[in-house]
């Protein structure tokens, strides 16, 4: 099913021209309130920002900050400044505002929708986009409606981090809420095909998407893979309704995190109905829950679901965190506005407790999951734990997944003797620390770190070290095994053949390039 229409689409052209006119940008607002108003803000504090702005002369910019970040009402005749192209008018047309309780010739304007900038970074370059989304738990001064549509919150940073960019013919984002992940793919796809449950969700991806003039993105109604039933991708994004909530009378079904299936059935069922959709080679990247329940394991859990799945599928799962039930369910109540130590937040903790007790749920993981439809026999099987700092991406995490798919394929084609004559070269983001006892001259311990990508820390003794050390790019593996044989006075083969299968990981993981 299409998407309902934005209304008064043709208005949108001005509000983008006001919003240049009035320089609302990233910097301009960290300019405007500071970096400590600004640091505030993400953690839901407006005063800081509030005191600033009454400190500063009127402007276009002040008004449409306070306005629209801030969520404050602001004197009628200001927002007609701040909106010369749209006027009053045209931002009701919009459903962007509200006068005094919606009466036109009210003297107050009052926000309807968050409207902010945002800025990133991707293998592309930099970027700036305008993103409208509801009005959040600090501007609405309660908890969320249940059809609440988030704007750029932490969950869609992550994944537009995570996404590949490689080019690629069609995209799908899976569950688009603002857009965001659809206007991210739109940089790399020729066309994308964005899909939603809510009309309302598809209206303001539709905004955001013609305000910022991108192109090539279709708008589809529907749950799941109903919309594209029959339909392949070159490349899946989803940031799913993952969230685990009781199926119980009572407690709040968000759209926007709540798929509306019991426990981690929703992850579950897209990992099964993911392979179908993409095409041979095709990649599919998303973020979910997983529960640990009883004595078993959650990574357990995913890996079952991807032995499960019709397709046949490489799969590349990483669990970045774990909450126990009690946190989770806390997290989550939360998230929707409602306040600890009040008589609703004890209930549905209740609810949540309750929820997790009848199905042995002791804990919670969270991560990525990265899956690609194989054309044969499945290569990539991986299923790790990094609940650490991660390393530095400037231009996104998925710039390195993508290397690093390139990678595992590249090595996984070779036979040892052809990776023996591979000639990588150290990436030049990695460390190397010594640990040694004092006046001792052999260490105790060799790390090699890794300062992009996952942020990876590698124990080697003093074999791999010292090849790692002379991947210039000159020699080949074999060669340099070949010298440390001589030098370390062990045999060369054995040496060798213990130092493939660490010199496989070094390439996908980024340590060694070709």
């Amino acid at each position: 099913m299409s998407a309902p229409a934005v209304p008064a689409a043709e208005r949108i052209p001005d509000l983008r021209s006001d919003l240049i006119r009035a320089g609302l940008t990233v910097d301009a607002l960290t300019d405007l309130w500071g970096e400590e108003a600004a640091e505030a803000l993400h953690r839901g504090q407006r005063v800081p920002a509030e005191r600033a702005l009454r400190r500063r002369g009127p402007s276009a910019l002040a008004t449409l900050a306070r306005l629209f970040v801030l969520g404050r009402p602001a004197p009628r005749d200001e927002v007609a400044a701040a909106l010369p192209a749209l006027g009053i008018d045209g931002a009701l047309a919009l459903e962007l505002v509200t006068v005094d309780g919606d009466t036109v010739d009210g003297d107050t304007v009052a926000s309807a929708v968050d409207l902010r900038p945002y800025g990133f970074v991707d293998a592309a370059g930099p970027a700036e986009w305008w993103i409208v989304s509801d009005l959040g738990e600090l501007a609405l001064g309660h908890a969320l409606p249940e059809d609440h549509v988030l704007g750029v919150g932490g969950a869609s940073l992550t994944l537009s981090g995570l996404m590949l960019q490689t080019p690629v013919d069609s995209a799908l984002d899976l569950g688009t809420g603002c857009g965001i992940q659809a206007m991210h793919a739109a940089r790399h796809a020729r066309r994308v095909v964005a899909t939603d449950i809510s009309p309302r969700a598809l209206r303001l991806a539709a905004l955001n998407l013609a305000l910022n003039e991108i192109d090539g993105v279709e708008l589809r109604l529907g749950s799941m893979f109903e919309p594209v039933a029959g339909e392949r991708f070159d490349h899946i994004v989803s940031n799913p309704p993952f969230v685990i909530t009781p199926r119980a009378e009572g407690v709040p079904a968000y759209e926007y995190r709540d798929g509306g299936m019991v426990g981690d059935g929703l992850v579950a069922s897209f990992v099964s109905g993911c392979g179908e959709h993409l095409q041979p080679g095709g990649v599919a990247q998303l973020l979910g829950n997983w529960e640990y329940r009883g004595t078993g394991d959650g990574l357990q859990r995913v890996r079952d679901w991807v032995d499960a799945s019709p397709a046949q599928l490489d799969a590349w799962v990483i669990e970045r965190d774990v909450e126990d039930a009690v946190r989770y369910s806390e997290t989550w109540i939360r998230d929707g506005g409602t306040r600890p130590g009040t008589p609703e937040f004890e209930r549905l903790l209740g609810a949540w407790l309750d929820d997790f007790e009848a199905r042995e749920v002791r804990s919670v993981g969270f991560g990525y999951l990265l899956l690609r439809r194989s054309a044969g026999v499945p290569t990539l099987r991986r299923f790790e734990r990094l609940h650490g700092s991660l390393g530095a991406n400037e231009a996104g995490l998925g710039v390195h997944l993508g290397e690093a798919l390139a990678a595992h394929d590249l090595q996984a084609a070779l036979t040892d003797d052809e990776l023996g004559r591979l000639r990588p070269v150290l990436a030049g983001d990695v460390t190397e620390e010594r640990h040694l006892w004092p006046g001792a001259d052999a260490p105790t311990a060799i790390l090699l770190r890794q300062g992009g990508g996952f942020g990876r820390t590698v124990s080697a003794d003093t074999g791999l070290a010292a090849l790692v050390g002379a991947c210039d790019g000159e020699l080949s593996v074999a060669a340099i095994a070949a010298a440390l044989a001589q030098l370390l006075e062990v045999d060369g083969d054995a040496l060798l053949a213990d130092l493939l299968p660490a010199v496989r990981g070094m390439l996908v993981d980024g340590f060694l390039r070709t």
